[in-house]
């Protein structure tokens, strides 16, 4: 599998807070977002989400997409082979672990180089804390959802972020869950996040983005921190 050399999935940055658009499905919508000034792009290969792609019908326009801006692979409960195939098309940066991965699966990943990173639906302190056994320095929490992986459009305790930013001040804390163009800037003001995604937030249906709304999101958190 892939090695990767950087730690983090954003620069180190503390003035600023990351934009991850996630759930791409369009070559033309990828571009438009790059050129909105987004920092990573999340493309959703689980096919039971309803933002699902296809590796092999991604591939091309992420190809293209090359030494942009990071490329990310949501995944849910992959397997080795799985995620070989990912890394190994050539055109994926990370991989977002959104699915009930453990935390020995996570450091055993980790261990070998493969560039991953923890996503974990959080619902209170206790969920919070437990997040801590994962080796992921970047982690991203989202709303707890017990039927989705991601995507859910529900919103996160954002005093729970706040927590784990004070908690992991070594970790990438990335902020999801419920995000829009109208409650984003609120949201980096009260948790001071690393980065923050959304999908749903910013969409006409479901793997379809708003464009207007894309640029309204980036400008909020650009404003905002």
């Amino acid at each position: 599998m892939k090695i990767t050399r950087n730690r983090f999935l954003f620069p180190r940055d503390p003035g600023r807070v990351a934009v991850k658009i996630c759930g791409i499905t369009r070559a033309d919508e990828a571009l438009a977002i790059v050129e909105a000034g987004a920092d990573a792009l999340g493309i959703n290969f689980w096919p039971q989400s309803k933002r699902f792609i296809a590796l092999d019908e991604a591939t091309p326009w992420l190809r293209d997409l090359a030494g942009t801006v990071p490329r990310v692979a949501v995944t849910v409960n992959a397997s080795d082979e799985e995620l070989r195939a990912i890394l190994d098309s050539g055109v994926i940066d990370w991989i977002q672990l959104h699915g009930d991965e453990t935390p020995d699966r996570v450091s055993s990943l980790t261990q070998k180089g493969v560039p991953v990173f923890k996503a974990l639906g959080v619902r209170d302190r206790a969920m919070l804390d437990a997040a801590g056994a994962y080796d992921s320095p970047t982690l991203l929490l989202d709303a707890y959802a017990p039927n989705e992986y991601g995507g859910s459009g529900e919103t996160m305790d954002w005093s729970l972020g706040a927590a784990a930013v004070r908690q992991w001040p070594d970790r990438q804390i990335v902020l999801a869950g419920g995000l829009t163009p109208e409650n984003v800037a609120e949201a980096v003001r009260q948790v001071r996040p690393a980065g923050v995604d959304v999908a749903s937030g910013v969409e006409i249906s479901p793997g379809r983005k708003d464009l207007e709304k894309v640029r309204a999101f980036i400008a909020a958190v650009r404003a905002a921190s």
